[in-house]
């Protein structure tokens, strides 16, 4: 009997052991399915990559977040435990930022080491051309592409949102609970109540209602004014302490206010209230819970912002989440950007370039992909640019230099 179980539990061993080994062989497979030269570059490529990653992400948390932190532990006495929580949450923003850094500075090194090696000019030789050469590091970026887009669109805005909700739950009552939302102003547009014919007029362009609040708290409006154009017989204007919405009968209940009504003689008349129910639509409630950031945004959410934002009329705003949204789309865009012009330029067998000199080469090149982009955005946000054109024109200024360098590279 024992000779039996000692026999059977050796037989599930050995299974366990075949099942392991099986299941490895299945994870490697796809990697040496992959051609032999594609597989050598790669290998050259990734390991600088996740070294630089992990470089640009500590270096612009410590810049963007850990010394703010650390003031906040002394100051404020936010725990320490939070704060690690904190930069947890904040990791994926920094991720997003690093990525295409550390594209351009692993294919700028790990092909210049190639090229001070002559290793690409005995592949050049055997026939190989630069744009074969330079492939795996395409195929790379634009997987990073892709992986960009997701962290920027999915775990981004969540963290954002935790690392900020976790700093205001540590801080407390030392830390202000909940940041107000200032000076919400909402336009409606639509058709105005005819004087002649008491019916709506056929433009339905009409600016016909102006809201103002001086901040939005806690679902509460404060220091509301309303301007009623809907009618062409005589305007209203409304104030109020405060205004909540009320979801149920569509409307809203202003506390503590006024009603000026003129006619078209200039006559006015003052009604005081301390309760009115004005029938009103959401959209000032929503313009005002609209994050700041774009960056806090899916695009999803940015797209449902861009709506919000035509219907209060705010051409500058309209403009600006336009550009943002754009650019949901070519910061990961960037990744590929900075993989065609790190190996052209790495692959020129002229290069002999160390470590450090690469490093500042990618400086000086992110340092001036982000000013064109940043120079670009405020041209679309003031409209001397179209949105679209705003964003996508730095992305497109760089793949043509990258085309160019690869150019010079081939012809080498």
């Amino acid at each position: 009997m024992k000779r039996q179980y000692k026999l059977n539990k050796l037989l599930l061993k050995l299974s366990n052991q075949s099942l392991i080994i099986k299941t490895i062989n299945k994870l490697i497979t796809p990697w040496y399915s992959i051609p032999l030269i594609d597989r050598w570059l790669l290998g050259q490529i990734i390991p600088p990559m996740l070294f630089a990653i992990s470089a640009f992400t500590v270096i612009s948390l410590s810049v963007g977040v850990m010394f703010d932190l650390i003031r906040k532990v002394v100051e404020y006495g936010l725990p320490l435990f939070l704060a690690l929580k904190v930069l947890f949450f904040s990791l994926p923003s920094f991720l997003v930022l690093s990525f295409p850094m550390a594209v351009l500075l692993s294919t700028l090194l790990a092909y210049g080491k190639l090229s001070s090696n002559s290793e690409l000019l005995a592949l050049k030789s055997l026939g190989v051309k630069t744009s074969r050469i330079i492939a795996p590091a395409i195929a790379l970026s634009i997987f990073m592409t892709g992986l960009t887009f997701y962290f920027n669109d999915n775990l981004v805005p969540i963290s954002n949102k935790l690392a900020e909700t976790t700093l205001r739950t540590g801080i407390g009552s030392s830390f202000e609970e909940e940041k107000a939302k200032e000076n919400i102003m909402f336009s409606r547009y639509g058709s105005r109540i005819s004087a002649s014919t008491k019916k709506p007029t056929r433009s339905n362009s009409k600016l016909t209602h102006i809201f103002y609040a001086q901040w939005y708290e806690n679902k509460i409006m404060k220091n509301v004014t309303v301007l009623d154009f809907s009618r062409e017989d005589f305007q209203k204007i409304l104030k109020a302490n405060s205004a909540r919405f009320d979801k149920k009968n569509s409307s809203w209940i202003f506390s503590e206010g006024s009603i000026v009504s003129i006619d078209p003689n200039g006559q006015t008349t003052n009604i005081k209230f301390k309760e009115y129910i004005y029938p009103f639509i959401e959209g000032p409630v929503e313009l005002a819970k609209i994050p700041k950031d774009a960056n806090d945004m899916t695009l999803k959410e940015a797209l449902k912002a861009e709506k919000i934002y035509k219907n209060t009329g705010n051409l500058k705003e309209i403009r600006r989440i336009q550009v943002r949204i754009q650019e949901k789309f070519t910061l990961p865009c960037a990744c590929l950007v900075f993989g065609l012009i790190g190996s052209s330029l790495g692959s020129k067998s002229n290069l002999r370039s160390s470590k450090s000199q690469g490093f500042g080469l990618s400086v000086i090149l992110i340092l001036i992909y982000y000013v064109m982009s940043f120079v670009f955005s405020s041209f679309g946000i003031k409209g001397l640019l179209a949105p679209i054109f705003a964003a996508w024109l730095p992305v497109l200024i760089s793949l043509g230099g990258g085309v160019y360098f690869l150019k010079k590279s081939s012809s080498l």
